[in-house]
């Protein structure tokens, strides 16, 4: 595992997949259908473009097409976008560790 972790074209393919994610897909469609995976999907797409979308106004601001106000706004919608998903990610450990405390 640290092998993989240590090998720079691991991280770039790694990347390269969480770019396809949003792509392509018919989360419109799955949203429609309801239950929770489909609402989880939903989720993790709308989460991916948010830090899409900093990632494409850090990238104008450096060639100067982008206005700090938008920039700043970009940032700080990725920032909430990430604290949110590590809450949640913490939520599910913590459920998942209770769950398995459980006598059966």
């Amino acid at each position: 595992m640290i092998d993989k972790i240590a090998n720079p074209a691991a991280g770039a393919a790694a990347y390269a997949n969480t770019l396809k994610i949003g792509t392509g897909t018919d989360t419109a469609k799955d949203a429609e259908k309801g239950g929770f995976g489909a609402m989880l999907k939903q989720v993790a797409v709308d989460s991916i473009n948010t830090l899409r979308h900093s990632e494409t106004m850090s990238a104008r601001a450096v060639t100067g097409d982008a206005t700090l106000p938008d920039v700043v706004q970009a940032v700080n919608a990725a920032d909430l976008t990430i604290n949110t998903i590590v809450a949640i990610r913490d939520r599910m450990i913590n459920a998942y560790t209770e769950i398995m405390r459980m006598p059966i």
